[in-house]
């Protein structure tokens, strides 16, 4: 069973370990208990695990909504206080690290206070306790011959994970997860993969560079994909054209119809004030299009234009760069599932190595001083690379080292306005995650970590890094997720091999790297090498020309990491580590933090991200993952919330700040706007938990604010 329940043992209550997800957490009641194995039907919702317990109360350390139900089903309400009478209820609480629902019979009160939130029964009484993990896995693997016509049928079965074709998929738990697809001589399907009849077809002519932009449609849509002369959607009496512009129509077709259904979905099971409706300039209405079957209620969406609807749309989080090649079709589900914007570039823009005085922002050996973009060295500084014992500093660089691998092929795949920026196919990279295939099968076998503490491992192998070395104490600054963290300094190679063997799920490297491997007292290790055994889940290399090193790492049994692709400077590597430290104990993934980390160094461009950029090492204590914009310094004050998707708690998620100036739900991905926010209101905020703020000086974190 992937979720273990045990009675806490210096309190009264329970523990919940969920393995798939590496999260712990706590539930408290108002006597030790000795929870009974219970029935998954006990609960409204589907449940991993049940357990009985007979308690007057029930408390999380968080401030959560609770959301009361009837024993049929019918929602009743939903908040953080208010009571209701004796009867037979179904209770859910959210966010929680796994799905959490209650289920008795009393009478009760829900209450808050700064840190919890508190269910008292009107008397004691059995109380039925669900957990469901949020992690999700696929149905099976679809086997096809990957020529574009044949892969369209596959591609027409992505949308057999959607658990509805209401606009209540627009929450990640009734998505599912895409089945996988891998090559094979003819079409095999597994028996439970059936997708749903949704009416829609999408046309487009059968080559790559037009099946994969709508590979997220064909998921969201649940749709039917066929070969046609010109691109478009067909629906119930309706025909919605995919040209000019191919790629950008399909883009703006997946955000329009993702942001309507979440405003629709207020209309079903969850009838919240949500604030993105509340604001809508549209004059729609949302209860008939709810009950519109999809076909229909795509083709009334499609009649608003589009450039209507833009001013009201979030900053869409993630474009993913697919070559048009027949390699990459085992990508497309996972590029699906992330409800990806698909590009796919038939060329990509080479970069040559010291193009611009180098591919990072400082200059490579024979760089003019003033080519574009390059950026000298202070005189006392010193880059994370060396041929000997002592690092190179500054300008005295030894002319063997460029500021990229001779043989590297880079690319510079065109700018997004998205968040976040994925590759998939041959070339690296600047500015985007290069995804890889091995790195996302692994998220999937994240279900076999059996281990409930989180684990660091930070090693230092520079005397004159000594300072980054000190990011340990910035791991484990968490009430309810348990770190192990361990410190290891000036490690020889065999010390370092048995390092990354171990079961670890944050490497946090500080040191020198070079074409020879990691620097160790002793000698290099190259980790390209064939016999290295990886462990290590996630991983930081901050150290000069690093790329080549991570990328083997991911090879080798990791699923994703930050690397670099020139040489840094070790002070603002320094800096840039100990933000990504913050970050990834925030629950932050790799590419949402890498992303953080440059808007507040430039120097953050000379990194980027290798295999699973959604890697993340825990959950965020709010679900989503947030980030905080003073834009207006008070009192009263002025500030945003941007929320980003994050692991489970991905695109469509809800999302409510605990904060008094704020009366309505939002959906993530989005921009919380919360304006004359008192000082009180701000100093309690910001003490819920540690998140980034960007303020007129820059970055600080949410317990140093002042």
């Amino acid at each position: 069973m992937s979720i273990d329940i045990e009675p806490l043992t210096d309190d009264a209550g329970l523990t919940v370990t969920d393995h798939i997800e590496n999260t712990q957490f706590e539930v408290y009641t108002d006597r030790a208990v000795e929870p009974v194995a219970g029935s998954a039907d006990a609960h409204y919702f589907p449940v991993d695990a049940s357990v009985a317990v007979e308690t007057a109360s029930v408390e999380i350390p968080r401030i959560t909504i609770v959301e009361t139900r009837a024993s049929d089903g019918t929602l009743l309400t939903r908040g953080d206080s208010y009571r209701m009478p004796d009867g037979a209820y179904h209770v859910g609480i959210d966010p929680a690290p796994t799905k959490l629902y209650l289920s008795f019979e009393a009478g009760f009160a829900v209450r808050t206070t700064d840190r919890t939130t508190r269910i008292d029964l009107d008397a004691p009484a059995e109380v039925a306790l669900g957990f469901r993990s949020l992690h999700q896995v696929p149905a099976g693997t679809i086997e096809t011959p990957t020529d574009p016509e044949s892969l369209m049928e596959a591609v027409s079965l992505l949308g057999s994970a959607l658990q509805t074709t209401s606009p209540e998929r627009s929450f990640p738990t009734l998505r599912g997860h895409p089945p996988l697809i891998e090559p094979g001589d003819e079409l095999r399907v597994p028996e439970r993969i059936e997708p749903p009849d949704s009416g829609i077809r999408i046309v487009v002519p059968p080559e790559y560079r037009f099946l994969y932009p709508v590979v997220s449609l064909a998921y969201y849509f649940a749709a039917d994909v066929v070969p046609g002369d010109f691109p478009r959607i067909e629906g119930d009496g309706w025909t919605y054209s995919l040209e000019p512009d191919f790629e950008r129509r399909a883009a703006e077709v997946l955000r329009q119809s993702f942001h309507f259904d979440c405003l629709a979905r207020t209309e079903g099971f969850y009838p919240v004030d949500l604030h993105e409706r509340e604001t809508t300039a549209l004059d729609l209405d949302w209860g008939r299009l709810y009950d519109l079957p999809l076909a229909e209620r795509l083709g009334e969406y499609f009649s608003v234009p589009f450039e209507r609807v833009e001013p009201e749309l979030p900053q869409w989080t993630l474009t993913t760069d697919v070559r048009p090649d027949a390699e990459n079709v085992e990508m497309l589900p996972f590029v699906a599932g992330e409800l990806s914007i698909v590009r796919s570039p038939e060329t990509a823009t080479p970069v040559a190595a010291g193009e611009g005085g180098g591919v990072g922002l400082f200059r490579g050996p024979g760089a003019a001083a003033n080519s574009p973009g390059a950026v000298p060295l202070a005189p006392d500084e010193f880059v994370r690379g060396g041929t000997g014992t002592e690092p190179v500093r500054g300008a005295d660089a030894s002319a063997d080292r460029g500021a990229v691998p001779a043989d590297a092929d880079f690319v510079r795949p065109d700018p997004v306005d998205t968040v976040e920026h994925a590759w998939v196919g041959e070339g690296v990279p600047l500015d985007a995650n290069k995804a890889t295939l091995d790195a996302y099968l692994r998220r999937l076998e994240a279900g076999q970590v059996e281990q409930s503490r989180i684990s660091v491992l930070v090693v230092c192998n520079d005397e004159q890094m000594r300072e980054e070395g000190e990011v340990a104490d910035l791991y484990g600054l968490r009430d309810m997720v348990q770190f192990d963290i361990e410190v290891r300094h000036d490690l020889t190679r065999a010390e370092m091999r048995e390092a990354l063997r171990s079961d670890v799920d944050f490497l946090h490297y500080v040191g020198h790297v070079d074409d020879r491997g990691m620097q160790c007292t002793d000698d290099y290790l190259d980790l390209t090498d064939e016999d290295l055994d990886v462990g290590v889940s996630a991983f930081l290399l901050n150290a000069c020309q690093s790329y080549q090193q991570g990328e083997a790492l991911v090879h080798r049994g990791s699923r994703g990491g930050i690397v670099t692709l020139s040489d840094v400077a070790n002070s603002p590597a320094t800096q840039l580590g100990r933000i990504i430290a913050r970050l990834m104990n925030s629950g932050f993934n790799l590419r949402t933090a890498l992303h953080v980390a440059k808007r507040e160094l430039i120097t953050g461009h000379q990194y980027i991200v290798v295999g699973d950029g959604g890697t993340t090492i825990c959950q965020s204590e709010s679900g989503a993952a947030a980030v905080i914009e003073v834009r207006h310094e008070g009192p009263p004050w002025d500030i945003s919330i941007k929320a980003y998707p994050n692991g489970p708690y991905g695109s469509g998620t809800l999302t409510t700040p605990t904060i008094a100036s704020a009366s309505s739900n939002h959906y993530v991905p989005g921009d919380i706007d919360l304006r004359d926010t008192t000082e009180s209101q701000l100093k309690n905020f910001l003490g819920l938990e540690v998140v980034p703020v960007f303020t007129e000086s820059g970055l600080v974190w949410s317990d140093e604010f002042d």
